[in-house]
């Protein structure tokens, strides 16, 4: 195999003595870090003449853009040089907060490979480099705080995955930082989703090793190493083996290898616990293939890939940091530390001639942020429903479709979700006090004819304001099924509900009854708990709070339900890592609450003393036509708690300013990843 050696050399740039005494004057003899001249003339010691080898990379800046080569091109914020006691050196600088590249949550200044080769090829990088800050800020219990990746292995091919990423990390107050290197599997199947990355320390900690809150952080690693210590890494593969090894001036040198056409992971049984610990409680609990990366394109990458964003740390534990970004204001992350920074002094790469273009990588992911991916692309049923909006809108046909304010997608780590957003008030349906974005389906079934509705879901907000004896206060609806005919009643609605200052809150169900007679005015809830509380548990005063439930489910934590109706008995199932399998059963065909002695003393305590005492007729929503709503039905109103003590919240709602709702948390959120709708099945006796 013929070998093509793209080696750099660090070179060493003479000025004249005129230039120098320049510098002196300017009193920046020990470190250029502008790259620029006193008269803001760009320096003659560009990146190319510290590192010979721009020609084989693209350059992606802090700001999501492709510059393409960067032979002969500097960016006073992100790619620059500078010079210090030990020569020149290549400055890659990133923002915690800005536009992305690809499908990424995080800024990146960072070269990528021009050409691809396979692991069965010859490839081979090293580096010599500094890291001269990591992000200031961000909550210390998420992993990839504080992080910055200076070195990947990168696909192109199949899910794009990464087996190698090479970190550097340090906590704040700490004097020393921890380098470690993750493989990230290369997914079983077509879901990705599930992907999960392995830690190896080198120096110092691994990924795992985190704070017990957020501003609190573990022991500093004694092997570490510190901002501006010098370290190398080289990178070699060779007949599907990938060599690593690290060296630094006073550290162990530190070697590593890893198969990359046959895993180690590919049962169940073979995932690591530190795997366990970190991500199955996120829901990434994915195997790999068996032949791992066998045929599939890698090619390097190498700089500053900043791991610290401004995401909330509910929307994903492990990779979403909660930093300060000043709303993508470059200059003020830069001034106050937010942002990461690494020097490089020498670099090379060796690939092998039989490398292809990598040209399918760029075409695929350039722009790749800012191109609009709607609901429809990650829940495809979205044929089959019509929304009602948040500012009370209703839309028949929602494929292609999203707002901005309402119904839209997001990215959260790792996956992409349809993001379900409504404020505590504003223009909603008839017979309803409260807002809701929320699916409609269009098809219409009996009970008896049956229908099956599933969600995978996460809540990111319910409302912080609101009356707390009031039990519709801090809660939303996020699945249901609703008559469309008699009284147009609600035999299921499915809630989360938490109170502010606490952690967990509580998923329940409600029955409401089909009343009998012609007067609906006396129909009522029947609630029963999945996990934590039921409906009826409220506060004793407005500001209050109930004990906060044991088994309750947290802002951000998945869950999933199935309501499958078949020959007219609703069966409900309810699932979360980490959480007992909740199961229950109704019959929508026969009423159990057809006298008054029937009436359960939940409804005897909640609802008799505002009235609301009615009897069901005895074949309850028997050939009522029905259909299922998914989404976010806000609970929580702005409406005073004298009118209706179970369902007026007495919340803010800032005169239904909705900007001004969400600025301030008055509104609820709820992301969907997954949801399939159907007919009813038999179930498994």
């Amino acid at each position: 195999m013929i070998v093509k050696r793209i080696k750099s050399i660090f070179l060493c740039t003479f000025f004249s003595i005129g230039t120098a005494l320049l510098l002196i004057s300017c009193g920046n003899m020990n470190k250029k870090k502008d790259g620029l001249k006193e008269d803001g003339e760009s320096s003659k010691v560009k990146a190319n003449d510290v590192i010979p080898f721009f020609q084989h990379w693209n350059l992606i800046l802090g700001d999501g853009s492709n510059v393409g080569p960067a032979t002969d091109y500097e960016n006073q914020d992100f790619f620059y040089t500078a010079s210090d006691d030990d020569g020149d050196w290549v400055v890659f600088k990133s923002p915690n907060g800005g536009s992305t590249h690809g499908s990424s949550n995080n800024t990146r200044t960072e070269l990528a490979q021009l050409k691809k080769w396979t692991p069965m090829t010859e490839a081979k990088m090293n580096a010599t480099l500094k890291v001269m800050n990591v992000s200031a800020t961000g909550d210390a219990r998420v992993a990839s705080t504080h992080s910055v990746v200076v070195g990947q292995i990168h696909s192109a091919d199949g899910h794009e995955n990464e087996p190698l990423k090479i970190f550097y990390k340090k906590f704040p107050g700490h004097t020393k930082g921890s380098v470690f290197w993750h493989y990230e599997i290369n997914t079983e199947g077509e879901d990705n989703s599930q992907r999960w990355d392995y830690s190896h320390p080198v120096w110092g900690y691994d990924f795992s090793v985190v704070g017990t809150d957020e501003n609190t952080y573990p022991p500093e690693p004694e092997d570490g190493i510190a901002l501006n210590e010098e370290f190398s890494y080289e990178v070699e593969i060779k007949e599907g083996m990938m060599h690593l090894t690290f060296t630094s001036e006073g550290h162990e040198t530190k070697t590593f290898k890893k198969n990359l056409i046959s895993s180690e992971y590919a049962e169940r049984s073979e995932i690591p616990e530190q795997v366990r610990n970190l991500f199955f409680p996120i829901g990434q609990d994915g195997v790999e293939r068996k032949n791992a990366y066998a045929g599939e394109g890698l090619f390097f990458k190498l700089g500053t890939y900043n791991q610290t964003n401004g995401k909330d740390p509910k929307v994903n534990k492990v990779w979403c940091s909660g930093a300060e970004t000043h709303g993508g204001d470059l200059q003020k992350q830069y001034a106050d530390g937010n942002y990461a920074e690494v020097w490089f002094k020498s670099a090379d790469i060796t690939i092998s001639d039989e490398a292809i273009s990598n040209a399918g990588y760029f075409e695929a992911n350039d722009d790749l942020s800012t191109k609009t991916v709607y609901p429809h692309e990650v829940i495809p049923f979205m044929d089959k429903f019509k929304i009602l909006l948040g500012n009370g809108t209703t839309v028949e046909d929602i494929t292609a479709f999203e707002h901005k304010d309402f119904f839209y997608t997001v990215i959260d780590g790792t996956r992409r979700w349809v993001v379900y957003k409504t404020p505590n008030s504003g223009i909603t349906s008839k017979n309803s006090s409260n807002t809701r974005t929320e699916l409609h389906e269009k098809r219409d079934w009996t009970p008896e004819d049956g229908g099956k509705l599933t969600g995978t879901c996460k809540v990111m907000q319910v409302s912080v304001s609101g009356d707390a004896r009031v039990p519709a206060a801090y809660s939303v609806v996020i699945g249901q099924i609703h008559s469309g005919e008699g009284h147009e009643n609600e035999p299921l609605k499915i809630f989360y509900k938490k109170f502010p200052g606490h952690s967990k809150g509580s998923v329940f169900w409600n029955y409401e009854i089909n009343t009998a007679g012609d007067d609906n005015s006396d129909r009522w809830d029947f609630s029963t708990a999945v996990w934590g509380n039921d409906m009826s548990v409220t506060a004793s005063s407005q500001d209050g709070a109930p004990a906060e439930p044991v088994d309750g489910i947290e802002l951000g934590e998945e869950f999933s339900y199935e309501i499958n109706v078949y020959d007219g008995i609703m069966y409900l199932t309810f699932t979360s890592e980490g959480h007992e399998t909740k199961t229950f059963t109704k019959n929508l065909v026969a009423s159990e609450y057809i006298e008054r002695s029937d009436l359960p003393a939940q409804t005897q305590k909640l609802f008799v003393p505002i009235g609301q005492d009615g009897t069901e007729r005895a074949t309850a929503y028997k050939g009522e036509l029905n259909y299922f709503k998914q989404g976010a039905y806000n609970q929580t109103n702005g409406k005073s708690p004298e009118t209706n003590r179970v369902w007026s919240a007495g919340a803010e709602t800032y005169d239904g300013d909705i900007a001004k709702q969400y600025e301030n948390g008055c509104y609820t959120e709820v992301w969907f990843r997954e949801a399939t709708v159907g007919p009813g099945v038999m179930p498994n006796k």
